[in-house]
């Protein structure tokens, strides 16, 4: 089992009372994007496979470049590969959950989004953005 949670986030009670209620009246909670996965595992043993992976790996994160070419036996890398566990993940069941207070009234979503703007914390502005998009979905 993989599990990953991303895009966490507090809010406040307040911010999400309803319309009609007193803010205090609001309770506090999390968003979240929670993903589950059920995997078999393959263990990645072979130096030219380990390889092709960091070659995927530094393409992505690295698209720019400048890095030397990643061969299995050649420097820089070559030698570093034994060093690398590297798993295939083989998955058989998915599960995920996304919280963003897609229950609440659109005034209150709203609101949370405005809020989630202005405080500018650390996973703030991609929690707002799931938000965003989930409004806009409810709109279609």
């Amino acid at each position: 089992m993989l599990s990953v949670v991303d895009d966490y986030t507090y809010i406040p009670g307040f911010w999400q009372a309803a319309e009609d209620a007193p803010p205090e009246h609001g309770v506090p909670t999390s968003f979240y994007a929670a993903v589950q996965l059920r995997c078999t595992a393959h263990v990645v043993d072979d130096p030219e496979e380990k390889a092709e992976l960091l070659r995927r790996q530094m393409a992505h994160f690295q698209p720019e470049g400048g890095s030397a070419q990643v061969t299995a036996g050649d420097p820089p890398y070559g030698r570093m590969l034994s060093g690398i566990r590297a798993l295939r993940l083989e998955v058989t069941e998915v599960r995920a959950k996304f919280k963003y207070a897609g229950k609440k009234s659109r005034e209150v979503q709203e609101r949370i989004a405005q809020r989630l703007a202005d405080r500018g914390g650390p996973r703030d502005a991609a929690a707002r953005s799931h938000q965003l998009r989930r409004l806009a979905m409810n709109d279609c």
